[in-house]
């Protein structure tokens, strides 16, 4: 583990990041190559990672309550139970069939993180204009063939600079869904996906898991839990009144800045 400043940054950046389309994997990963970063099995990423799927079902805690309780009797619970599980389902297929090429060979190429923030970014700039007037505007309440197609296009996240939230935002924006329920459905989806990544990391990084550095991992943990919760508190409001401009010049400027630094040799 580098430090504590380091640990508190790296938290910061995942709380940050995670729930807006900027990607967060692609964000750490910059971040960690020019800090110097170091987690003996992935620790404190796989940690922190949790903060923030914790902080998304904090924010969510009542609706996702409600939804348990009235699922026997309330045919339009159960249809978003539905469509989220649906969406979440080839995640699960592809993640598990290309998590060797993901974590071996994507997650070790900086230059195609800052490549891919870039032109991501270059979409963002553009997803308002070409999208089509929404047709549907209650994340949950979507057909399940949208929730499907959004699941499939989720799965360009597992790129690494492209974004889980961007690509589920995006998606379901061409797809008709109106900006607040675009957003809202990627909250939805982002508890059984980063749930689900968070388990299966544990899993395969049982064996070489090091929590030597406790205080630096519980403070990327804490942060990445806060800030978190104050992302998804107010992404929503902000999406609904200026669409997704500002991720966009956001992620071209990161991404510029980043490709000419590893041009120069950082």
């Amino acid at each position: 583990m580098s430090n504590f400043f380091d640990a508190a940054l790296l938290g910061l950046v995942e709380g940050l990041t995670e729930f807006i389309p900027v990607s967060s994997t692609g964000h750490l990963l910059l971040a960690g190559h020019f800090l110097g970063f170091q987690s003996p099995g992935r620790t404190f990423e796989v940690v922190i990672q949790l903060g923030a799927v914790l902080a998304i079902l904090t924010v969510y805690f009542g609706k996702l309550w409600r939804v348990a309780l009235t699922m026997g009797n309330d045919p339009a619970s159960r249809r978003f139970v539905i469509s989220v599980l649906l969406a979440f389902l080839p995640a699960v297929v592809i993640g598990v069939f290309a998590n060797r090429f993901i974590k071996t060979v994507l997650f070790e190429t900086p230059a195609l993180v800052a490549v891919m923030l870039i032109l991501g970014g270059i979409v963002l700039l553009f997803v308002d204009r070409l999208a089509p007037v929404p047709e549907y505007d209650d994340a949950m309440a979507l057909p399940f063939r949208k929730a499907v197609a959004i699941g499939f296009i989720q799965c360009l996240a597992m790129i690494p600079g492209v974004s889980r939230s961007g690509a589920t935002i995006v998606g379901a924006r061409m797809l008709g869904v109106g900006r607040r329920a675009s957003a809202e459905f990627s909250f939805f989806l982002s508890m059984p996906t980063m749930g689900a990544a968070f388990a299966y990391d544990l899993f395969k990084s049982r064996h070489v898991l090091d929590f030597s550095a406790v205080s630096d991992i519980m403070v990327g943990f804490v942060l990445a839990f806060l800030s978190g919760v104050l992302v998804v508190r107010w992404l929503l409001d902000f999406v609904s009144r200026h669409g997704s401009l500002l991720f966009g010049w956001w992620r071209i400027i990161v991404g510029g800045v980043a490709l000419g630094l590893l041009l120069l040799g950082a």
